[in-house]
Formats: structure tokens, sequence, C-alpha cells
């Protein structure tokens, strides 16, 4: 058996080497490692694969929260509504930009944020809602977008872990994650469903104007070379990433389809098993599984994660102190337990590898060793 990984990039790559290693080549060649052709080409596949008007590449998916913020005119003091449950990055640009983080709980199914929670947040100083689309699977739009008609909020989609997914909305139209909101960001990272070989990122939007200044802020401030409108940064994909996601990018749909299909496996393994809770399906989203992620019920999920070590099964846990609770976020207005979905997540989720090279050997191999796990503690 191979060794299993949370991620295997390794095998990846070797299924579409030659096209990679060309592509890599073609931006040596034409030494246009700055905006060149390929970054200008991928752009143009990825507004078409997400039906959107504007892609903005950049350099992470951390820059492209914050260029959108900067986007929107957000002024220290604003409120930024966001969940409790995700990675850092989602509220450490609002803080970078003294604005100020509101955090709220999240569903106990999804993990998603909470509408309800959303609308009871809001203050006339309250300016925007960050839906994070966590581990593949899209946030009930619906809801978060009618609160920010009702209230004129604006909606920035962190779809950093969820590119490809779909969401079916009531009204009947189906758009892809990060592409209903006013703005949407990915990232790029290795890791996630559509990795380049280094960092990367992108941000969505079908406003012109709101295009144009997010071009603009990710280049030092600039439309005319030298010649600067307002404060900005320098966040850039290079091309050479760019010529990686553009060869990638047509694998998309399959990646996302080999990764439903270990979801589906580890469900068959695990469904109706009183122990471990299997991750939800939204009926309104489809799910592209970045992480496949389990809750430990009446058993020790560090327990779980070490036994699967000595078995060498890597597992990882996302995330294992909430945010409010987290050194560089503590707020006055938050105490432990103000978020009780949050943190029993946060004491009880660990997440099995994932990603488009498994295959049922090693889907076996896990799964009988979660299981096994659970069948010695019962026999205690």
């Amino acid at each position: 058996m191979r060794k299993i990984q949370m991620v295997d990039l390794h095998s990846q790559y070797e299924k579409i080497k030659p096209e990679i290693d060309q592509a890599i080549q073609d931006v040596i060649d034409s030494t246009a490692f700055i905006n060149g052709p390929a970054v200008k080409s991928f752009q143009k596949d990825l507004e078409e694969y997400l039906g959107v008007k504007h892609v903005i590449p950049c350099g992470n998916g951390t820059d492209a929260l914050q260029i959108s913020m900067m986007a929107l005119g957000l002024k220290p003091g604003d409120e930024v509504i966001t969940a409790d449950f995700t990675f850092v990055a989602t509220v450490e640009v609002i803080a970078l930009l003294g604005l100020t983080p509101v955090l709220v709980d999240v569903d106990p199914d999804s993990f998603n944020i909470k509408p309800e929670a959303v609308e009871k947040a809001i203050t006339p100083r309250t300016k925007a809602i960050v839906p994070v689309h966590l581990f593949g699977q899209c946030a009930d739009m619906d809801a978060i977008m009618g609160i920010a008609r009702r209230y004129h909020l604006y909606v920035i989609e962190d779809a950093c872990q969820a590119i490809g997914a779909e969401y079916r909305s009531k009204d009947g139209w189906i758009k892809k994650a990060g592409t209903m909101g006013d703005i949407g960001c990915t990232s790029f990272f290795p890791s996630k469903n559509l990795g380049c070989y280094g960092d990367g990122g992108a941000i969505y939007t079908n406003d012109d104007k709101l295009a144009n200044m997010l071009r603009g802020i990710a280049n030092h401030g600039m439309f005319v070379r030298y010649y600067h409108d307002f404060v900005g940064v320098n966040s850039r994909l290079d091309s050479m990433q760019a010529a990686i996601l553009r060869v990638k990018l047509p694998h998309l749909d399959e990646y996302i389809s080999a990764r439903q299909k270990a979801a589906q496996y580890y469900d068959n393994a695990f469904a109706g098993n009183p122990y471990l809770k299997i991750p939800f399906r939204h009926p309104k989203s489809s799910h592209v599984f970045h992480q496949y992620t389990l809750v430990c019920n009446g058993i020790s999920r560090d327990d779980m994660v070490s036994y699967l070590a000595t078995k060498n099964i890597p597992a990882m846990v996302y995330y294992p102190v909430p945010l409010h609770l987290q050194k560089a976020y503590k707020s006055e207005r938050y105490v432990e337990g103000d978020f009780p979905v949050t943190e029993m997540l946060s004491a009880n989720v660990f997440s099995l590898p994932m990603h488009t090279e498994l295959d049922e050997e090693q889907l076996q191999y896990i799964c009988d060793h979660v299981l096994k796990f659970i069948s010695q503690l019962k026999s205690l």
C-alpha cells in the first residue's frame, strides 16, 4: 500500500507531469514572469469556469480578503460579521485594517455561519458580512443575501475552501461559490482543491466599478504606471503559478468527483455509528470536500488522532481553538461559553485524509482503523 498522506500532491503531479513541465518551461522561455500572458489566460479561463464577469488574480487568499475590504471603502471602527469557526485569515485582515471583527456561532450540522446569529449581531456600525464556505460546502446564501439586502450590507464570500462548489437558490438559479455576494475570494494554496505550487489567490466580482478598484488596489493603488490614486498593496499571482493553475483548472471537476467518491466511501463506513457524525450535506449546496471532517461523540478526539498516528494514518484538527479564545483576538465582548457550537466542534472534530489520489486500499485501511479504535473502547 502506498503511504497515506493528508494531501498527495506528488501523485497528482505525476498524472499531469508533461503538461505542467511544459507550462513551466514556456514561462521560463518567455521570461514574462510577472503579469505575463499565462496570468491573463488563466484569468479568462477561470472567469469562464465560474461564470463570473471579473477575476482579479492576487498573491494569496489572505490578500484577496484584505483587498476586498479595502475596495469596499471600509473604515476603522466599521464592524464586519464572520464565523467564529474558521481559519484565522478571515479575521486577521479585519483586524489589520482597523475594522472590528464581530464573531458569531455556526450551524452544528454544516459548520457554516448561522444566518440567525448574523442578524442578531447587526448594529448601526455593521458594514459587511463574510460568510466562510467551510470545508467545501456553501453557507446558506439565500438567507445571508436576504439579510444583506434588508440591512444594506456588503457580502464578501470567503470561498477559499470551496472552489467549484455549486449553490442552488430557492429562486432556481445555480451559482458557484464566491460568485453570489458583492465579492468572492479564493486561495490557490497547494493543498486546496485547485492548488498551485506556491502561493496564489483570486478575487471575483460581477461589478465593473468594483473590479476596477480591486485591480488598482492590488497594483499599488495604480492604474497608470507611476501614478498612484490611492493607497494600495503589491499582490500578484506570478506567471509560473498561473501557468500551473491553467493546466490544472480543466481537471478541477474531475478532482472534485474523486474527492466526493472518497467521501462517499467514508460515509458508507461510518454512517449510523453513534460515536461519529459524518459530514452534513446541505440540500442547496454541493460539497467539494476540501476536508472530510467527523465529529466525535462520546469518545476522545485527541485519543483517536493519536491512535491513527500509530498506524501511519495522518489526521488533522481544524480548528482546535475558537477564534474568540485565541490570544490575538480575545475581546471583552466574548467569554468562554458564548459560542457553544464552535466550542463543541473545536473540541471534537477531526479530519481524515482527503485528496484526489486516495485509492480503495488506503480508504479501507483508514476506515478499518477508525472503527477498530472505537471497538477497542467499547470492549473496555
